[in-house]
């Protein structure tokens, strides 16, 4: 099931207009498409597709077995030679050879890193035999693939030697809403609103989950099969996929990923919570996340200088790893037992404040589409984000805590993020508390946005407040 992407197909259908070879690197986390998408681009393109994709590194494996499996994957597609190569630099002639300049060619080498897991020179290698000929290959679009997105950055994005090399880097995110809403069929139209948000509450916007999805039975139903049963997909994929996308202290980042199992926090925050000092192997480990997908700095600007926030914020972006860690992971072993008895989301501990944080999620990761709903322009965004300010000792100053701060040259939106059974007048009583404690400057105006799933109370909006409401059904492309 393939939908949405057309942007990043675009971009990778222009590489055709040029008149030379293209070196693409992709990078997302597991599961979000990334070789679905090379494969469909290259399916619409109308090239020949060669895909060889690593094999995942492992005790009793060396680089003869990545060789091994580099030169059958080749055969098996090219009927080519199919003995094992000695090194890189033969396994990487013996593709060259394979490729016609007569007609359009895409290269996937998928999972990068665990293929040069065993050889440090690989990288080196492969900059080499790019440089001597594959990119005289005018027709051949050669793409660099992984889960492993700090490997991508160190080896090809941020090493001299690439530089000027690289024609495309594409960073493959979670699908919108309004997409996600196509794996219901058409079901979509008779399932009420809430069900939807809550299967995406668990499972983000990562196709490979979505595909899971049985549009003939409930959410509840849904999250049960999914989570809660021996083997389901979703109990036993957080352990693969964190062993796959963190490369360096996997442990010592595990621990700070679990410290944003709740609210955003600071590197301050986090220090304080396990136990060290501030320092630079913490933002180590969330620029790590960051790279791979699960965690997102929320560092927008100050309302009144406009410069950075003096501390940046860190948000578990990925709706299924909060899911996990918080609902699952505390479980697993009565999961394993078939012991667990899972009746509905709403009996989970916590749920409605952790449904809150996964709704806010799904709206974060929707701003480009937000932003015209709301009628602001991107073109003159400066900075969306997450914004807080603690109140001061001597309670001079108030704290504010604004779900999402759109900040244009001359205005600002404060936007409430609102998922709850009964959405009353009292939203607007907080909007403005949060208008009121707002520091700004001046000669900027102030408008305020609601986006929310629930049942929306007349009143809120015959009262003219806000000035842009959103309901969760639009972002999901309903009317």
């Amino acid at each position: 099931m393939f939908f949405g992407r057309e942007d990043l197909i675009e971009r990778l259908e222009g590489l055709f207009r040029k008149r030379t070879a293209s070196l693409v690197t992709c990078r997302g986390r597991r599961r979000v498409g990334k070789s679905t998408l090379i494969e469909r681009f290259a399916e619409r393109a109308g090239a020949r597709f060669i895909k060889i994709e690593g094999v995942k590194p492992q005790s009793r494996l060396d680089n003869a077995k990545e060789l091994e499996n580099f030169a059958a994957k080749l055969a098996a597609q090219t009927r080519c030679d199919s003995s094992v190569p000695d090194n890189w630099l033969n396994a990487f002639l013996r593709l060259d050879g394979q490729i016609r300049d007569e007609g359009r060619t895409v290269v996937l080498l998928d999972e990068i890193s665990w293929m040069a897991h065993y050889d440090p020179l690989f990288a080196g290698t492969l900059k080499g035999v790019w440089d001597d000929r594959f990119k005289k290959h005018p027709n051949l679009v050669l793409v660099l693939c992984g889960s492993v997105s700090s490997w991508i950055k160190d080896n090809i994005l941020e090493d001299g030697s690439f530089y000027g090399r690289r024609s495309l880097d594409i960073v493959v995110p979670e699908l919108p809403v309004a997409e996600c809403a196509k794996f219901w069929g058409a079901a979509a139209e008779r399932i009420d609103v809430r069900e939807i948000a809550d299967v995406l509450s668990v499972t983000g916007g990562v196709p490979r989950y979505l595909e899971e999805i049985d549009p003939g039975t409930s959410a509840d139903e849904n999250i049960r099969r999914l989570c809660f049963l021996p083997k389901s997909p979703l109990r036993e994929d957080f352990d693969e996929m964190f062993a796959d996308v963190v490369t360096r202290q996997p442990q010592f980042t595990g621990t700070v990923l679990r410290c944003l199992k709740g609210a955003p926090r600071s590197v301050s925050e986090i220090a304080r919570e396990i136990g060290m000092e501030r320092g630079g192997r913490i933002s180590d480990c969330l620029e790590q996340l960051e790279e791979c997908g699960l965690v997102a700095n929320d560092e927008g600007l100050s309302p009144i200088s406009r410069k950075p926030t003096r501390e940046a914020v860190y948000r578990l972006a990925d709706n299924y790893s909060r899911f996990y860690l918080r609902y699952v992971e505390p479980v697993k072993t009565v999961i394993d037992r078939n012991a667990f008895a899972f009746g509905s989301l709403n009996d989970l501990d916590g749920w409605e404040t952790v449904k809150g944080l996964q709704f806010e999620n799904l709206v974060l990761s929707n701003l480009n589409v937000l932003a015209g709903m709301m009628g602001l322009g991107r073109a003159q965004i400066v900075s969306a984000a997450p914004y807080r300010r603690a109140a001061s000792r001597d309670g001079r100053r108030k704290g504010v805590q604004i779900d999402l701060l759109v900040q244009a040259r001359r205005s600002i939106c404060l936007v409430e993020i609102k998922r709850r059974r009964e959405i009353g007048r009292e939203v607007i009583e907080e909007m403005a508390g949060k208008v009121a404690a707002l520091p700004r400057r001046r000669g900027v105006s102030i408008r305020t946005a609601l986006v929310y799933e629930g049942h929306l109370a007349p009143i809120v909006e015959a009262d003219g407040y806000f000035d842009a409401i959103v309901p969760f059904s639009r972002l999901l492309g309903s009317n």
